[in-house]
């Protein structure tokens, strides 16, 4: 088992502390400040975080809440963070859902066309994988769309929710002219894909882009060079998934050629 960071438990410390400052029995949602962040770290006598944001961001993503707020959870019902307005975050009950790839998937063989300069000098597992995702157009595969890369890592404010960040965003269209936004979620490591990103994602695509469809992707690293894309859909407060597929990213020498049988795929 890895030992959580000095830098984990400090979160997750912080967090616990403004949750049990606000929590009562039977409370199913409730907001606080960002400023308790700051208020918290003193009480405990913590570090103060250099980034009051990444407390957060690390508990929505990366890190488990504390075990005694798990606790809390009623059977079903999950905690999740999200944005309340300009610095505050809300405190939710939703429905327990984890969204995994199935293990059972076959892929798709794709001719990997990243550059290799673009390998040599990745930064970090989401980096990499969104530059792969844009080199190799597999949003354009995966929706049939033809697609463009707007922004990525764009910073940006939602009505009623506060900062967010989308991974990518990337417009489309279809054979028959019609316009859609993508925002693409990129996951590797531990990061989970769930309900609070992907419903700021609709949120922001909802508020900037009334007149397009939206279609949010969640792009996700497995072993052996698989790329995992999920499109996915917001029903009752839980991510879906409406479509899954995988793709293995091979040099072209290693396909054969029509690969439409998976049979036929890269040896």
């Amino acid at each position: 088992m890895v030992k959580p960071s000095a830098e984990t438990n400090r979160y997750k410390a912080i967090i616990e502390r403004i949750f049990y400052s606000h929590w009562k029995k039977g409370a199913r949602e409730f907001e606080f400040l960002r400023s308790e962040i700051e208020d918290a770290a003193l009480k405990l006598k913590l570090a103060l975080p250099k980034n009051f944001g990444d407390t957060v961001y690390s508990i929505r993503y990366r890190t488990p809440l504390p075990s005694s707020v798990v606790r809390t959870q009623p059977k079903g019902l999950e905690w999740i963070i999200e944005g309340a307005g300009k610095g505050k975050y809300r405190f939710k009950l939703v429905p327990a859902n984890r969204i995994r790839p199935r293990e059972d998937m076959a892929w798709i063989a794709i001719p990997d066309a990243t550059p290799e300069v673009i390998r040599l000098y990745k930064l970090d597992d989401e980096q990499a994988l969104l530059a792969i995702v844009r080199y190799n157009r597999l949003v354009d595969i995966f929706l049939g769309l033809t697609t463009f890369s707007l922004q990525n890592h764009l910073r940006t404010t939602v009505r009623d929710v506060g900062q967010i960040e989308i991974d990518e965003l990337y417009v489309g269209l279809d054979s028959e002219g019609r316009h859609y936004v993508i925002p693409v979620q990129a996951k590797g490591g531990k990061d989970q894909i769930g309900v609070v990103q992907t419903t700021q994602d609709i949120r922001y695509c909802l508020q900037k882009f009334p007149e397009l469809r939206c279609r949010p992707i969640a792009a996700q690293f497995l072993s052996e060079g698989v790329v995992a894309l999920f499109e996915l859909k917001l029903q009752n407060d839980e991510v879906r998934v409406s479509e899954e597929r995988h793709y293995k990213l091979v040099p072209a020498s290693e396909i054969e050629g029509n690969t439409s049988d998976s049979s036929r795929a890269p040896r």
